[in-house]
């Protein structure tokens, strides 16, 4: 088998290119009481790639705008802040991973996964009193440590995917068979770098182990809205698999499960227009 060495991922994390800045603001604004709405939305508009992706998905009938928007400004008051907060943040990370290196990754299931995450992270995040933004954010960045591992040792997940077909395994039990480390703590070193808030951190980390979270709901909430989401079966692939699901982890978002079973519609009702508007 083959092993990836800790250091080997530090050492190529330390070669990506720095997160634009308007990016790096904006994670830095969950945890910020004051925010300058007006300058961050200027900050944006100067990027003019991220500005463009950012439109089209602003754009997309996943919101349903009556009118198009022409500019971030727009944007941000026909949607809210915390709406374009989202977004930059999924197409500024994520744009910054390549992943067509590794031709046995298949990126659109990627992406489902990650944005059916997104969507009940959103939906059972209102239920239970945490912030839905936040939420929606980590259901999409959940599992960057695939990216990262995809982007930068291409060889190495490719011998992953492999073994999991052979095998008929979870996914992280064939990366860290096949590589001694997993994409959760790939994700962590990568939060690490970029300087993720504790909560953005601590789900990234902890979604498949959310006893490890000890009081953190958001990742305990990721670990629920990830199965949710395999479950659903989004990706669409012979491959998906659904693990089970951590008690404690719904104990303690102390959530109600017929109120949650209840919104499961609203969840695949709005997962297709999402799909289209959200790409790598």
């Amino acid at each position: 088998m083959t092993t990836l060495r800790r250091e080997d991922v530090a050492a190529r994390l330390k070669q990506l290119p720095s997160l634009p800045s308007v990016v790096s603001e904006l994670l830095s604004s969950f945890s910020a009481e004051d925010i300058d709405v007006d300058l961050i939305a200027r900050q944006i508009s100067r990027d003019q790639a991220l500005t463009a992706r950012v439109l089209r998905v602003a754009n997309s009938s996943f919101y349903g705008i009556q009118r198009r928007v022409g500019t971030i400004q727009e944007a941000v008051t026909v949607l809210g802040f915390r709406a374009v907060r989202s977004m930059v943040l999924a197409v500024g990370m994520s744009g910054t991973l390549r992943h067509d290196k590794c031709p046995e990754f298949d990126a659109q299931v990627y992406l489902r996964h990650g944005v059916g995450t997104a969507l009940a992270a959103r939906v059972l995040a209102a239920q239970i009193d945490v912030n839905p933004d936040l939420a929606f954010t980590a259901g999409l960045l959940h599992d960057i440590g695939q990216l990262v591992l995809v982007a930068h040792f291409p060889e190495h997940y490719a011998k992953v995917l492999a073994y999991r077909r052979q095998h008929d395994c979870f996914q992280i039990q064939a990366e860290r068979d096949v590589l001694g480390i997993d994409h959760t703590e790939v994700g962590a070193m990568l939060a690490a770098a970029w300087h993720f808030p504790a909560m953005l951190s601590e789900a990234v980390a902890d979604h498949h182990a959310p006893a490890s979270a000890a009081g953190n709901s958001l990742a305990n909430l990721i670990h629920v809205a990830d199965l949710t989401a395999h479950a659903l079966g989004f990706t669409q692939s012979d491959e998906e698999q659904v693990a089970p699901l951590d008690r404690t982890a719904w104990e303690r978002l102390g959530g109600d499960w017929l109120a949650y079973a209840r919104a499961l519609p609203e969840i695949e009702a709005g997962f297709e227009e999402a799909c289209q508007a959200i790409s790598l």
